[in-house]
């Protein structure tokens, strides 16, 4: 059989007991409550212990949940694991550089007022929006209960992640008096202008207009909060996000193998010939980070603010673009301020 017929096949089996899974039980009187399958009790059980939830509430919305198998194709195919070219080329344009200047000018006071109090630079905020939602644009329009739900009980790779993030959205649901049924989001839960998944809405998100509610729904929460949760996993104001370095016939296995996060100083990789491109202190600690241009592999220090932005999402593709975005967005405002108005 075709490996396209075959993966058709599986994700019919998996849809299947899925659906057997949320609605095991009886078939029978149609006025007959359908059980939910024990690993779904075991849920349940446990929001009514841990939360104070009250059961069949929960378990009502949990069996009128639906599995959505676009759900679980866009989790195996995600846009952050294509070569990096390409994912840039997706995020790095002239209509996302011409949105991001529209949007920094018309919220240039908040921006400000974000960077001054949480020491994180404004481009950094605006092209992480960008990215995320196209600065707000674009917040998805998944009914994130039945998105959280299929991921959870019907995605084994990240159940337990997933169960952990719609623990986290049942709280928030709550605590914001939210309709569980009414909230829209990404294809893997993720909520409003900054894409939060439900447990960093409930640590990082701020009320930032002061209106009392903490609504990522609002571009000025949603600033404040992208610049929150960069400070919270430790941005350093100032410092460089990545360095260009000439790597020359150095053996890098053993350096990329050390991970993403700094382990090593500046002048050690200068030690075992790479050599970077621009200043960058000697005892600054750095990760050796690589990714796939047209003409081949292109390398990188990974700073400290680097492998903070990857704490938003791992992927190094990622957090590359998020900083040539910010990076670029910041000279042609630069520019354009030189110039002055035409």
């Amino acid at each position: 059989m075709h490996n396209a017929a075959m993966r058709r096949l599986y994700q019919l089996i998996r849809n299947v007991i899925f659906v057997l899974m949320l609605l095991a039980g009886s078939a029978g009187h149609a006025s007959t409550r359908a059980e939910l399958a024990p690993e779904v009790q075991a849920f349940v059980q446990e929001m009514v212990e841990r939360h104070g939830f009250e059961r069949e509430t929960l378990a009502r919305a949990l069996r009128n949940t639906r599995f959505m198998t676009s759900i679980v194709r866009a989790m195996d195919a995600p846009a952050t694991a294509l070569p990096w070219h390409e994912f840039r080329l997706r995020h790095i344009n002239d209509a996302r550089l011409d949105g991001g200047l529209r949007f920094w000018a018309e919220h240039a006071a908040v921006l400000e007022r974000a960077a001054a109090e949480y020491q994180v630079p404004p481009e950094i905020i605006v092209a992480t929006i960008g990215i995320e939602s196209i600065f707000g644009r674009r917040t998805g329009n998944v009914n994130v209960l039945d998105a959280l739900t299929t991921l959870a009980f019907g995605y084994p790779r990240r159940a337990a992640f997933f169960r952990g993030e719609l623990e986290q959205f049942l709280l928030l649901a709550r605590e914001t008096g939210w309709a569980l049924n009414a909230v829209k989001g990404s294809f893997a839960g993720a909520i409003g202008v900054p894409q939060f998944l439900p447990s960093s809405y409930r640590k990082y998100a701020v009320d930032f207009d002061g209106d009392g509610r903490r609504d990522l729904r609002g571009v000025a929460d949603a600033i404040g909060s992208v610049a929150n949760y960069y400070r919270q996993f430790g941005w350093q104001q100032g410092a460089p996000v990545i360095v260009p370095v000439d790597v020359g016939d150095t053996l890098l296995d053993a350096m990329l193998a050390a991970g993403i996060a700094p382990h090593t100083a500046v002048t050690e990789f200068r030690k075992q010939g790479v050599v970077p491109l621009e200043p960058v202190a000697d005892d600054a600690a750095a990760a050796l980070i690589a990714a796939d241009a047209e003409a081949g592999k292109r390398y990188w220090l990974g700073m400290r603010n680097f492998y903070v932005i990857t704490r938003y999402n791992r992927s190094i593709n990622y957090a590359l673009v998020v900083q040539e975005l910010a990076a670029t967005l910041r000279q042609m405002r630069a520019n354009a301020a030189e110039q002055g108005p035409r």
